[in-house]
């Protein structure tokens, strides 16, 4: 049984918050057996205190990619969870060894079992918020919790999203890292007698936990079958679509009209011929996602949530915080020159230009409201990513204190990019049109720490296993201008690399057992 930490009370610190980092290890498997023995320590030698947090980490000498090492466990082992920087330059430096070690960069985190969890119904709060900071620390920097919200918390929530609740976040039981040249495997345990959680219980939950977990990280090379696309279908369809954009440009374009821009967005349900492997789609997109943030999140009895997705929503390290503007699409082009024509193209175009300084100003006024200083640099220039390029400003602000972190997240999400401008008539809007359940879809997914938390955009995502093949999602930003078959494309454009993933041309047999079961 998990131990929720929405439970308690949000700001009494626990007795003990600590990290013990034990000597380097050749192998994974050499880690597995000394991070069990030091596992096997805490046991014997019960903490007095009611509640606390302890981490306990081996590095290992080789550096293996945590993506590898979480698809060789069990799919058993949830909740599960995947978070990787969108470049190593953008992630901070981690002293991940001993005290005389130079710091290196953390790439990636993989995470199984919760050694505390943080799920609710109701929207998340400020006393969510420091339910979740009472676990964290300064002095434990790789103390975490991932996770992620609800794009809506006040829609209507879809049987596939019950698991995930308005938000949730965990902090791994077990957990890998890669890093810059090296890893290292550690273990969480976490309780409070409040919470109903005792010290011993919580040990004997990660020895069950450990007991799971293999050492063997090694890419499968495709060994497992690729799940190929029986049947898509779209929500809404392209004349659902065609209507939803005319509703949206009449309320754009009428006298008096505040509203300047909607995102409306598409679920599109894929059907596979086997259960698709969240993993192996990650590793996928993680081969070509540069400049792209990779996740996943899986809570227990849940399918797997995952993107790849190239847009930040803030990053916090102490007074610091930065955030960015991202609107406008274009393909890539098949060759340079090409490329740079397509590219001059979304620079000059009037269209697109208006919908990215609605984002980009917005977002700049709610950082002036939060921050004493803010910079807007670059103020426009173009971000190419592998299949698509958009264009993109950097803004950064100093906060006035720490704690201003819970009015960042409240105030910025959902910025115009996934929802539109003002942001209340868009909602209402998109509520009132999309007949899907967007769930954490284009919500903010990342991770809290100590002393620094990191959000992405739970944008270019899907939702897939447990029996619902994948829900892709995809939206596209409505202004003055826009048209609803080029929209339609666009949102084609952004689930390709979802669907190219997946053969479409299905055995016969795959597709009558599909029908029959």
């Amino acid at each position: 049984m998990n131990m929720n930490g929405c439970g308690g009370d949000p700001r009494a610190p626990l007795g003990i918050n600590e990290t013990h980092t034990f000597p380097v290890s050749p192998t994974p498997a050499l880690a597995v057996d000394r991070l069990n023995s030091a596992i096997y320590d805490l046991k014997l030698n019960p903490q007095p205190s009611d509640s606390g947090i302890i981490r306990i980490e081996v590095p290992i000498q080789q550096q293996i990619e945590a993506l590898d090492w979480l698809g060789w466990q069990s799919p058993s082992l949830v909740p599960r969870c995947y978070f990787s920087g969108r470049d190593p330059g953008s992630v901070p430096l981690i002293q991940n060894t001993n005290a005389s070690s130079q710091p290196k960069n953390l790439l990636s985190v993989a995470g199984l079992g919760s050694a505390v969890s943080f799920r609710h119904l109701h929207p998340f709060s400020l006393d969510d918020w420091h339910s979740i900071k009472r676990f964290l620390s300064k002095k434990c920097p790789l103390i975490r919790a991932y996770g992620g919200m609800r794009f809506d918390a006040r829609s209507n929530m879809a049987p596939e999203w019950k698991g995930f609740g308005s938000f949730y976040f965990m902090v791994p039981q077990v957990e890998f890292d890669e890093f810059e040249g090296s890893s290292m495997i550690a273990a969480t345990v976490a309780w409070d007698k409040r919470l109903s959680r005792t010290y011993g219980e919580a040990i004997a939950a990660l020895e069950a936990t450990m007991w799971q977990v293999s050492s063997i990280a090694r890419r499968q090379n495709g060994s497992t079958r690729s799940a190929a696309m029986v049947h898509q279908t779209h929500v809404p369809d392209k004349a659902s679509w065609d209507s939803a954009v005319k509703r949206a440009l009449d309320l754009i374009n009428r006298k008096n009209s505040s509203l300047v821009k909607v995102v409306l967005a598409r679920s599109s349900r894929v059907l596979t011929t086997v259960e698709i492997d969240p993993f192996e789609w990650l590793t996928s997109l993680q081969m070509e996602g540069v400049n792209a943030y990779q996740f996943c999140l899986q809570p227990p009895d849940s399918p797997a949530f995952i993107g790849n997705t190239p847009e930040r929503l803030f990053y916090r390290h102490r007074l610091s915080v930065s955030s960015e503007a991202l609107a406008g699409t274009r393909a890539r082009g098949a060759n340079a020159a090409l490329d740079l024509q397509i590219g001059n193209d979304l620079l000059s175009s009037a269209k697109d230009h208006n919908e990215f300084a609605i984002v980009r100003e917005s977002i700049r006024r709610k950082l002036e409201s939060i921050c004493s200083r803010t910079v807007v640099e670059p103020s426009k220039v173009l971000r190419k990513l592998p299949h698509v390029q958009h264009l993109y400003a950097k803004l950064t602000g100093t906060l006035q204190k720490e704690d201003d972190e819970f009015m960042i997240l409240s105030s910025l999400h959902p910025t115009p990019a996934v929802c539109g401008l003002p942001m209340e008539e868009a909602r209402m809007l998109i509520s009132e049109t999309e007949m899907f359940d967007r769930g954490m879809y284009a919500g903010p997914v990342g991770w809290f720490g100590g002393a620094e938390s990191e959000f992405a955009v739970g944008i270019r995502s899907a939702l897939v296993g447990k029996g619902c093949g994948a829900l892709l999602y995809a939206g596209t930003g409505i202004v003055e201008g826009s048209n609803s078959s080029m929209e339609w494309q666009e949102l084609d454009l952004k689930t390709s690399q979802f669907t190219k993933l997946m053969n479409t041309e299905a055995p016969l047999m795959a597709m009558r057992e599909k029908v029959e079961h």
